[in-house]
């Protein structure tokens, strides 16, 4: 999984799972592209300052504009890796449109506009890579129960995957994602502080299989969504 001199997006590449993510590429030689919003998870971030770390400020990703000024100033890029998005849970009954609308944005909205931005890209790169991030209750909705708008929207991005992976097979172009059950974050250990991590996968275990499927060593694996659940 050999990146030197290749350049990556990684989308939500300041959180738990993107730091593993960018540290996995950076030691393969990779140069990162990490967009994000809050300027505290920037001035935090591990890698900051490292030479082959490229820290953008930008908007929302479901917004074009911040999306194009991430990927038009990059002259060849290899991969993109999708992380950004967000969670929600709540009761059906009591979730309304805006609540619904806030989940499409935050995950599907806007990994169809970098897998667009990424797509453009790629073409005229001659190929390239692109992994999403899709989530357990896409590939097994029953567990989407009482979060049924971030069930909805991941369910939608798995949708973007295999649809694309087909599309743009012919151009070079391997789409795939990866479907996480619960991660194991600090974030998430504070949020079920009875719950046994030891059957979480890990952030690196994740960033591992995300690797794979952006790397040069990936030649055949096309629309496929990934299961990542450890032991869980």
């Amino acid at each position: 999984m050999e990146f030197r001199d290749r350049h990556v997006v990684v989308t939500g590449g300041t959180g738990a799972l993107g730091t593993a993510v960018v540290a996995a590429l950076l030691a393969r030689g990779a140069t990162c592209h990490v967009p994000y919003i809050i300027a505290a998870e920037a001035e935090n971030f591990p890698h900051r300052g490292h030479e082959r770390v490229r820290l953008l400020p930008t908007g929302t990703l479901a917004e074009e504009v911040a999306v194009a000024a991430v990927y038009d100033g990059i002259a060849r890029l290899w991969a993109s890796i999708h992380l950004a998005g967000g969670f929600a849970m709540s009761a059906f009954a009591a979730t309304d449109k805006a609540a619904l609308m806030a989940q499409l944005e935050m995950n599907l909205v806007s990994a169809f506009l970098c897998c667009r931005a990424a797509v453009r890209a790629m073409q005229r790169a001659g190929g390239g890579r692109i992994v999403n991030v899709a989530a357990r209750p896409a590939l097994e909705p029953r567990l989407g129960a009482g979060m049924i708008a971030y069930s909805v929207s991941k369910a939608g991005v798995a949708a973007l995957t295999q649809a694309l992976a087909q599309e743009v097979a012919g151009a070079g172009i391997l789409v795939n994602a990866v479907a996480p059950s619960i991660l194991d974050t600090p974030a998430n250990r504070r949020a079920m502080p009875k719950a046994d991590y030891a059957l979480w996968p890990k952030v690196e275990e994740v960033a591992e299989a995300i690797l794979f499927l952006a790397s040069p060593g990936n030649a055949v694996t096309r629309g496929a969504l990934v299961p990542v659940y450890g032991k869980s």
